[in-house]
């Protein structure tokens, strides 16, 4: 399947020139209501040694029936630099969406979107090449701070980076650490938060992303 890069840049690219793409890129995220979503893609990409492995996996958001998934593997095409793996993971993310039959609304991403130092985590930067609504769910927090939100499932805290709200750390189990989720492309927080938590049925990380991630490590549902 065809897409469409909305902007496109090279990828050979200098730590130094990467960070100044970051942000040239960070002024293009549009933080709006998504359209009505039918569809969502949980992405996940694994490293082994100097490979990478994506997996997308796309749920039909009605009953989380698995509609399509697709994985791509081949060698990292940049180095592990905390801030820049949108340039390490989104050269593997694309060949992998181009394998998909089924056309998503709207990506969730296992990473950061604007809770990320430039405003330009993974999930920002696939939302603006593709001009596709994404938001990101990330296991660990890359930048910020926050209080510790409560024990139940629902309950949040705000993530503030340099005066800003970045994110929301969101409870998505009782009792189970918390996801750090942001706004990618064309979402709301509060959107990306309430989206969140529809997904998130049986584990810690929403179904879409659970999926991804197990199909990424083990090349199996």
């Amino acid at each position: 399947m065809d897409w469409p890069l909305a902007v496109a840049h090279p990828w050979s690219l200098t730590p130094t020139e990467a960070v100044a793409l970051q942000r040239t890129l960070a002024e293009q995220v549009r933080c709006e209501a998504p359209p009505p979503l039918r569809t969502l893609a949980g992405l996940d990409v694994s490293v082994r040694g100097d490979r990478v492995r994506t997996a997308i996996v796309v749920l039909r958001l009605d009953d989380f029936a698995i509609l399509d998934q697709a994985t791509w593997e081949g060698p990292a095409a940049f180095p592990y630099i905390s801030g820049l793996l949108s340039f390490r993971e989104i050269p593997a993310i694309l060949p992998a969406l181009e394998r998909l039959t089924v056309r998503p609304d709207a990506f969730m991403l296992d990473g950061q979107g604007l809770a990320h130092p430039r405003r330009c985590g993974l999930a920002c930067h696939l939302g603006v090449l593709l001009d596709w609504p994404a938001l990101g769910v990330a296991k660990s927090r890359l930048v910020g701070t926050h209080d510790e939100p409560g024990a139940e499932k629902g309950d949040r805290a705000a993530l503030h980076h340099r005066g800003e709200r970045i994110g929301t750390v969101l409870r998505t189990r009782t009792n189970v650490k918390p996801v750090y989720v942001s706004v990618g492309h064309r979402f709301t927080l509060a959107a990306a938060e309430a989206m969140t938590l529809r997904c998130a049925l049986r584990y810690r990380l929403p179904e879409p992303n659970h999926y991804a991630h197990r199909l990424s490590k083990h090349g199996t549902l």
